[in-house]
């Protein structure tokens, strides 16, 4: 970041506008440049060529684009690319691009590490260092060197979305916005293990799809595993999404990461099946990956198979998703920058 000025990236279209205002430029210049920041995502102020050398200074005086290039790159066998991109704040997050045939999908993150502590997910044992504002999580995407090749972006990376949640809706805002990206929401889930009152205004304000962090139907186990469950119970949870419609443009999607012996019973095959009727919605089981000092384990792909098969005979559509760039330490719940914070200080 270019000392004290401020950032272009993040702003809508009337916060640009104001800005040509207060600098004594006509309004225009605003839409002007969204388009340049937001349709062609030029690097610098100087690029916006059709704006005036005069007003070009003044904006250079006072503002940055506010984009900053990833500063490490790890590329998993399977093609998986995970990126480090810093933060204003003078931090780190961690980015997952997945390439698969003809869609690439964009893991982002929202927060440098997660309050919610889930056992199994190692950004939860990085703890929580601070919230990404609507600048570092559109970063991301911005300066990415695969974005003329982007298809999706999920919400599931380091942090809980809902518990930042007025930058989530403004970025995906600007994502789908008609002067910015003006990309459909259905090419953007956001994820969540459920925050009261946060999960019913994202619900209200937001178009995207959704996927909700399930991991066990029964109460008690889920608390062990999902703290957040304390807060909000997974039966809060469905019961606030039956008052919404999934059944068209929308989707929603649960949330299972399959754990050897624990939640990989018939059992509770029948109790999803009890927790999620009426509910237009699919599970994604998804493979554990280990974790240093978690006594978990993952189940084998047989037990995964039949879990899939009851759930599908039963009326709950069922995936298995592929692992991806698990090498890396970029599949599900293991992205963390603790380490890569006292690694990259001390390099410098």
């Amino acid at each position: 970041m270019e000392g004290t000025k401020k950032s272009l990236l993040g702003l809508t279209l009337s916060e640009l506008k104001t800005v040509a205002k207060e600098l004594g430029m006509p309004a225009f210049t605003g839409g002007q440049m969204a388009e340049w920041i937001y349709k062609h995502h030029v690097k610098a102020i100087e690029d916006m060529t059709n704006i005036s050398k005069v007003n070009r200074q003044k904006l250079e005086e006072n503002y940055t684009i506010g984009c900053a290039e990833p500063l490490d790159a790890q590329h998993s066998m399977d093609g998986t690319i995970k990126y480090l991109f810093p933060t204003a704040g003078g931090k780190f997050v961690e980015t997952v691009y997945i390439p698969d045939k003809d869609r690439a999908t964009l893991c982002v993150s929202c927060q440098v590490g997660c309050k919610m502590n889930c056992l199994f997910c190692q950004t939860g044992k990085q703890g929580f260092e601070g919230s990404l504002s609507a600048r570092d999580i559109l970063n991301q995407i911005y300066s990415l060197p695969e974005i003329d090749n982007l298809t999706n972006v999920v919400f599931m990376g380091q942090g809980e979305p809902m518990d930042n949640l007025d930058e989530v809706l403004r970025a995906t805002q600007i994502l789908t916005a008609d002067y910015a990206w003006a990309w459909s929401p259905k090419r953007i889930t956001v994820s969540s293990v459920g925050v009261k009152k946060k999960l019913r205004r994202f619900l209200d304000e937001s178009d995207c799809h959704v996927a909700i962090s399930l991991h066990s139907p029964i109460a008690d186990q889920r608390a062990e595993l999902m703290p957040a469950q304390k807060g909000m119970s997974i039966e809060e949870i469905v019961d606030l999404l039956k008052n919404y419609d999934f059944s068209h443009q929308r989707r929603l999607s649960f949330e299972y990461i399959v754990f050897g012996g624990v939640n990989d019973s018939m059992t509770h095959a029948r109790e999803l099946v009890k927790l999620l009727h009426g509910l237009e919605c699919r599970v994604n089981l998804i493979r554990f990956h280990q974790i240093p000092n978690v006594p978990l384990k993952g189940a084998d792909e047989q037990t995964m198979e039949k879990f899939r098969d009851y759930l599908t005979t039963h009326g709950v559509f069922t995936t298995i998703r592929a692992s991806r760039g698990e090498d890396i330490f970029a599949a599900c719940g293991l992205l963390s920058t603790s380490k890569k914070i006292g690694e990259i200080r001390h390099e410098q």
